[in-house]
């Protein structure tokens, strides 16, 4: 057994729990919040309160999600804390790190945190950290953020989509990546390129081909080598978001061999659909950068496993039903982004495992490389020490995903009618159990807390 005998608060016990990477019988005891013995299945403990998992069941970390547009304050009717996070719980994840745009103000300023703050004080079911932003003019703001505990910096290199969150320019990025060097701080990059994106053929309407062609491979892999350019220039900490395009992977694969210290992720979207099966006017898929083919899935697939793409998070981007140009269909009008943080985690799962994937392998890319990139260090792991922020998995049974049944505000998810594999079917948050819903179907109690980098 390893961790001291105590008497702990709480005892779960478990058939099948992840521990080191294998899933194997164990009991996890439970103090203050954090784990601090795991044993046998039987080990004895004077504990206070025991749960012992179904056999079907899965002791697992909460997911890490990264990745998650709340947008609020000030676009709240596209999503807000207390939604976003219950379907997050709802999904299995017990932390989310929230992105700096999409909100208004966004987060830029150190007053601005402290504004989302407030807003998602008290309406939060699972813990929360912040990304804050990079934007022109900002730079001084960068190490203010930073002692605030926001986990780095996200900067866009093309059009974001929100006038008040411009992108940076090349030159602005070095300058940016140099400055965030000072202080070891991350930089998180939406990596498509202006010039390839301007040079492309742009013809509005329902067809996915020409809104596919409309943002092209090239336009991430000029970026993301500007990125790799300006990360061995300044010696900065890069990580690429939502990696899409395949073909962007030999360079990262030799900037990482070259030992630059660079990270990617991708999306369980890309992992789930390709372009060949998205039908015309289907702007719940649209994304940007947006799902390529079949055989560019593959290769991200093989990425994942031999360790160039490091992590999977949502990206939930959701908007009002209107933004999504639902009646027209057009892909060139509809609001970019797919609303998928309840359904990420089973989406990989179903998607994984049919590709001879483990369960383990699974946690790793969602639980805890999220939260190693993001500097969460208690997180996403089973493990003496760390917060024991759980969750019951049911890994064969299915479900159908519902949009209307989804926590998320605005009923509308690309997953809509697809049979995942995969129930979450309990969660611990810090030792406490916690459910979106009560027994009654009620919003339940929120129980997150604002987490710090490098701290929590």
């Amino acid at each position: 057994m390893r961790g001291a005998l105590v008497s702990p608060d709480l005892v779960i016990r478990a058939a099948s729990a992840l521990i080191d990477g294998s899933v194997r019988p164990a009991s996890v005891a439970i103090t203050d919040g954090v784990v601090t013995a795991i044993g046998d299945l039987e080990t004895p403990y004077a504990a206070a309160a025991e749960h012992r998992l179904a056999d079907d069941e899965v002791l697992m970390p909460g997911m890490v999600d990264a990745h998650v547009h709340v947008n609020d304050p000030g676009r709240s009717e596209w999503e807000g804390f207390a939604t976003a996070t219950r379907a997050a719980l709802a999904g299995g994840t017990t932390t989310i790190v929230d992105m700096p745009l999409n909100s208004l103000p966004p987060t830029t300023t150190v007053d601005a945190l402290n504004v989302k703050k407030a807003a998602a004080q008290g309406n939060c079911y699972v813990d929360v950290a912040f990304w804050g932003g990079a934007v022109p003019g900002n730079i001084d703001d960068l190490r203010p953020l930073h002692e605030a505990g926001v986990c780095g910096f996200k900067c866009f290199l093309v059009d974001s989509g929100v006038p008040e969150f411009p992108p940076l320019s090349s030159a602005e990025l070095r300058d940016y990546l140099a400055r965030l060097a000072e202080f070891d701080a991350l930089m998180i990059v939406h990596a498509e390129d202006a010039a390839a994106l301007d040079a492309a053929p742009h013809q509005p309407g329902p067809r996915y081909a020409d809104f596919l062609a409309s943002r092209p491979d090239e336009s991430e892999v000029t970026a993301i080598a500007t990125v790799i350019d300006a990360v061995r220039a300044t010696g900065a900490r890069a990580h690429i978001l939502h990696l899409s395009s395949a073909q962007a992977l030999p360079q990262l694969r030799a900037a990482k061999a070259e030992g630059l210290p660079i990270t990617v992720e991708t999306c369980p979207h890309y992992l789930s659909f390709t372009a060949e099966t998205i039908r015309d006017g289907s702007t719940a898929h649209k994304c940007c950068p947006p799902i390529r083919s079949s055989a560019n899935q593959d290769e991200l697939w093989a990425a994942l496993a031999d360790g160039t793409i490091d992590s999977v998070v949502s990206d939930h981007s959701p908007s009002t039903l209107d933004l999504k140009q639902l009646d027209s269909g057009d892909f060139a009008a509809a609001w970019g982004g797919v609303a998928s943080v309840q359904v990420a985690f089973s989406a990989v799962w179903t998607a994984a495992s049919a590709r001879g994937h483990s369960l383990a392998d699974v946690a790793r890319w969602m639980c805890e490389r999220p939260a190693q990139i993001a500097g969460l260090r208690s997180k996403g792991l089973v493990a003496v020490g760390h917060s024991a922020d759980l969750t019951a998995f049911a890994p064969s049974r299915s479900w159908t995903v519902d949009a209307a049944a989804l926590e998320h505000r605005n009923p509308l998810t690309a997953y809509q009618g697809m049979s995942l594999q995969g129930v979450v079917t309990g969660a611990w948050l810090r030792g406490m159990p916690v459910s979106a819903r009560d027994a009654f179907g009620e919003p339940a109690t929120p129980r997150g807390r604002f987490l710090t980098r490098g701290v929590d």
